[in-house]
């Protein structure tokens, strides 16, 4: 899969089926939708690709929002290679970029710069300055400027359509057990593990320490996980919160590898959610933490 950082793709990507979106998550309806354009390609002899966004628009728009993404973007890159794409250009969204009117984003991007084939959109996909374009326009102006438009059929789960927004709120909610179900696998976050105050080696249970970064915020608590480097795959528990037990300031994950013992500093951490096991909560004293912990690490080792 060859990744463009601009919209310059040559002549080569040119004429393609080409699948665009924020694909936040990868999730099932982003692969039916990929899966259709890949078909496409296949049987039309063309190259297949996406074209995504970074950072994602609501997070441009909305600096406030810190906390949304379901994966960050070396992640989305290793899942949209899993869909055997052929390219994958990911344009940066700025100012300059959100003022570009509906019409100018079909004429000037999909039509001069990526002179796609076939477009596939989810059905409310929307583009171009204040999102005033839409499916109508683009099949109002696809005729003029060559290409073709598809939309597939929204998956649904449980009668309700699949989303990217969906996800997150069952996320929010501590459900991950449903995420994996709408996902197709675990969802996870990777992080590099930082050096924490060394709390739960003194009580027994080491613990690599992860910020949570831009990930979306999950039901703080305890969960059942599989850790993930390079060199193991074990399971695991994790806390997401603040420690209230030591009261805590800042919103951290702390990931107890089942056994593994040595210093994993500095080393990327792929941390995928089970279970969840228990929310939060604030202790009376570190025997009764060391008990619970002992309860909680049973649990985890029965679901993961």
């Amino acid at each position: 899969m060859k990744v463009f950082k601009n919209l310059n793709i040559g002549k080569k990507f040119q004429n393609s089926a080409l699948a665009v979106g924020n694909f936040d998550g990868i999730h099932l309806g982003h692969k039916k939708v990929l899966k259709a354009a890949r078909l496409k390609s296949k049987k039309n002899k063309i190259y297949f690709g996406a074209l995504t966004f970074e950072p994602l628009p609501v997070m441009f728009f909305n600096k406030s929002i810190k906390n949304h993404r379901i994966n960050k973007l070396s992640q989305k890159i290793e899942q949209l290679k899993k869909q055997k794409l052929d390219f994958l250009v990911i344009k940066k969204f700025d100012r300059k970029f959100s003022k570009i009117n509906y019409l100018n984003f079909i004429k000037r991007i999909l039509y001069q710069k990526l002179k796609c084939k076939f477009l596939f959109v989810s059905k409310n996909f929307k583009f171009g300055n204040k999102r005033q374009g839409n499916i109508e326009r683009l099949k109002y102006y696809q005729n003029k400027y060559n290409f073709r438009t598809v939309l597939t059929k929204a998956l649904k789960k449980n009668k309700k359509v699949i989303s990217s927004t969906v996800v997150r709120r069952l996320i929010n909610r501590g459900k991950v057990s449903e995420v994996k179900k709408l996902l197709g696998r675990p969802w996870e976050i990777r992080g590099t593990v930082k050096k924490g105050n060394q709390r739960g080696r003194k009580i027994g249970f080491p613990t690599c320490n992860i910020n949570l970064n831009e990930y979306i915020i999950p039901r703080l608590g305890v969960y059942s996980i599989i850790a993930e480097t390079d060199s193991f795959r074990k399971k695991g528990i994790a806390n997401i919160g603040y420690r209230p037990t030591f009261n805590g300031q800042n919103l951290l994950l702390e990931v107890n590898i089942f056994g593994i013992n040595k210093n994993l500093y500095n080393k990327e951490l792929e941390v995928n959610f089970i279970k969840f096991i228990r929310p939060e909560k604030k202790f009376k004293n570190l025997k009764q933490l060391k008990k619970q912990i002992e309860i909680d690490i049973k649990k985890a080792k029965k679901n993961a």
